[in-house]
C-alpha cells in the first residue's frame, strides 16, 4: 500500500484545531507532527484544508440483498466515501431479514467484495429469534437491531417476553426503532376518516407524532434500566425525549444512549410544502420547535452520535400518495456537508461535529483503532475545503436511485479527499476502488 504524507493542514481532533503533518504507512497513521520530512510515495499539501477523521455512521439502509433495484451495498459505500464517511453499520431489514448467523455473514461477505468503506452490519431481531440473536459475535458485529415500531420492512418486536430476554440478555449494545405501533394506528385511522386515499404528506408528522415516539423511546428506557441493558436509541425526533438521556457522566460510562439523525437537525415541516415525500421518513420530520431544540440537546451532549438513517427508494416509488409512497431519505453522500453547513452558521463547532460523527460512535459501539487521529491507529481521514462552494447535481449524486432531496442546493464546503484504512479512495471527484473497506472489529 502506498504511503501518503498530508502536509500542513488544519487538524481538527479531539476538541482541538492544530497545523499538522500527517504520515500514513501501511493503512495506519505513522507520525503526526510539524514538519515531518519523512519520504512518501504521494505528498498532499493541504494548506488551507481541514484534515477530519472519517465520519462512522452508526445506521444506514443499503438494501443488500433483496432490494437492490433502490441500492446496493458497492454503490452506497462509493457515495458515502465521496462525502466523507468512511465507515457505515448497516440495518438487517433487507430481504430476506438479517436474522440468522448465517444470512448476516452473507452481507459481510457482499461487503469483502464489494465496499468500498469500511462495515459492519446489525443483527435483527424478531419475536421468535432469540436463539440466533445470542450467538452474535459481540468482538466482530456491531450491534442488535430492535424495531419497537414498525418501518420500511416489517421487522416489528412487540412480544412483551421476547423484549424481556434480549434486553436482559443480550452481550451486544442494542438499538432500537422507537415508535409506539397502536398510536399510530389509531391515528391513521382518524387521517383515512378525514382524507380516505389523499391524506396530505404534510400530515406524516401528526399521524407518527410526538407522543407515539416518546412513549416507544420511554418503554425501551425503562427496560434498559431494569435489566442494566446497553442501549442505543436511533433517530430521536422530538422535544420530550431529550428528558429520557443524561449528559452529567462521559460517554463512555452511558449504559444508555441516543442517536440524531441530519434530516431532523436540516429540515422540519414546512419543508414538505416543497419537497413532500423526498423527506417523508420514520419517525417523521417534525415541527421546527423539535429542530431547535434537538440541535441544542446535541450541544449539551444528550443527544450521543449523528447519523443518517441513509434509506433510498427510487424516485418512482417516491411519487406515489402518501399511504403508498415509501419512508426514507437518501443521506449520506451530503450529511459531513450538512453539518459543515452548521459550522459556516455558527450553530456547531468544528470540533463537535468532529466528536459527534467520529469519536463518539467509536467510543459508543467500542470500535477498534478508529474515530480518532492517533498514531498507530487505521487512517480514516478526510481533507475538506470549507470554503469552497459545492452544488448538488444528479450527475454528482451516486445512489443507486439517482435522487437527492438536496439537488440544486450549493453547500459551502467541499470534500476533497477521503482515506479508507490507508487507502486514498476518493480524491477530486474520482474513485480509486482498486482496495475495498475493512470489516470494523470491537473492543468489548
Amino acid at each position: 500500500m502506498k504511503s501518503i504524507l498530508i502536509k500542513n493542514a488544519q487538524l481538527v481532533n479531539e476538541g482541538s484545531t492544530t497545523t499538522a503533518d500527517v504520515l500514513v504507512r501501511d493503512g495506519r497513521i505513522a507520525q503526526i507532527g510539524q514538519g515531518i520530512e519523512a519520504e512518501a510515495d504521494q505528498t498532499i499539501d493541504a494548506t488551507g484544508l481541514h484534515l477530519i477523521p472519517g465520519a462512522i455512521d452508526d445506521q444506514v439502509h443499503f438494501r443488500e440483498p433483496g432490494l437492490t433495484h433502490k441500492a446496493n451495498i458497492e454503490t452506497e459505500a462509493r457515495a458515502a466515501v465521496a462525502g466523507g464517511t468512511t465507515s457505515f453499520m448497516e440495518m438487517p431489514n433487507t430481504v430476506p431479514n438479517a436474522v440468522t448467523q448465517e444470512l448476516l455473514e452473507d452481507k459481510y461477505k457482499i461487503a469483502a467484495e464489494t465496499s468500498l468503506a469500511n462495515y459492519s452490519f446489525y443483527m435483527g431481531a424478531t419475536n421468535d429469534n432469540l436463539a440466533e440473536v445470542l450467538l452474535t459475535n459481540p468482538n466482530t458485529v456491531c450491534g442488535i437491531k430492535i424495531f419497537m415500531g414498525s418501518s420500511t420492512g416489517n421487522m416489528l418486536v412487540d412480544n412483551a417476553e421476547t423484549l424481556e430476554q434480549i434486553f436482559s440478555k443480550a452481550k451486544l449494545p442494542i438499538a432500537v426503532h422507537c415508535e409506539d405501533e397502536q398510536t399510530i394506528r389509531d391515528n391513521m385511522a382518524i387521517y383515512e376518516e378525514k382524507y380516505g386515499d389523499d391524506i396530505p404528506v404534510k400530515c406524516h408528522p401528526e399521524i407518527r407524532n410526538e407522543a407515539a415516539c416518546f412513549k416507544s423511546s420511554y418503554l425501551a428506557v425503562k427496560l434498559a434500566e431494569k435489566h442494566n441493558t446497553r442501549l442505543h436509541i436511533l433517530h430521536i425526533s422530538t422535544e420530550e425525549e431529550l428528558k429520557l438521556f443524561r449528559n452529567d457522566i462521559p460517554l463512555a460510562q452511558k449504559r444508555i444512549t441516543a442517536e440524531i439523525c441530519v434530516h431532523h437537525l436540516w429540515f422540519d415541516k414546512e419543508d414538505y410544502d416543497t419537497l413532500g415525500s423526498q423527506i417523508k421518513c420514520n419517525p417523521a420530520i417534525k415541527e421546527h420547535r423539535h429542530k431547535e431544540a434537538l440541535l441544542q440537546g446535541l450541544l449539551e451532549d444528550k443527544l450521543d452520535v449523528i447519523a443518517t438513517d441513509h434509506a433510498p427508494h427510487t424516485w418512482e416509488e417516491k411519487q406515489g400518495k402518501y399511504k403508498q409512497a415509501p419512508s426514507g431519505v437518501p443521506l449520506v453522500q451530503h450529511s459531513v456537508q450538512m453539518m459543515l453547513e452548521f459550522v459556516k452558521q455558527g450553530k456547531l463547532p468544528i470540533e463537535k461535529v468532529v466528536e459527534k460523527m467520529a469519536h463518539a460512535p467509536a467510543i459508543l459501539f467500542n470500535v477498534r483503532e478508529r474515530g480518532y487521529i492517533r498514531e498507530g491507529y487505521w487512517a480514516d481521514l478526510v481533507l475538506v475545503d470549507l470554503n469552497k462552494p459545492y452544488t448538488v447535481t444528479k450527475e454528482n449524486t451516486y445512489y443507486k436511485c439517482g435522487w437527492s432531496p438536496f439537488e440544486g442546493h450549493t453547500f459551502s464546503s467541499t470534500i476533497t479527499h477521503t482515506f479508507v484504512s490507508g487507502h486514498l479512495a476518493f480524491a477530486n471527484g474520482a474513485f480509486d476502488e482498486s482496495k475495498k473497506g475493512e470489516r470494523l472489529l470491537f473492543d468489548r
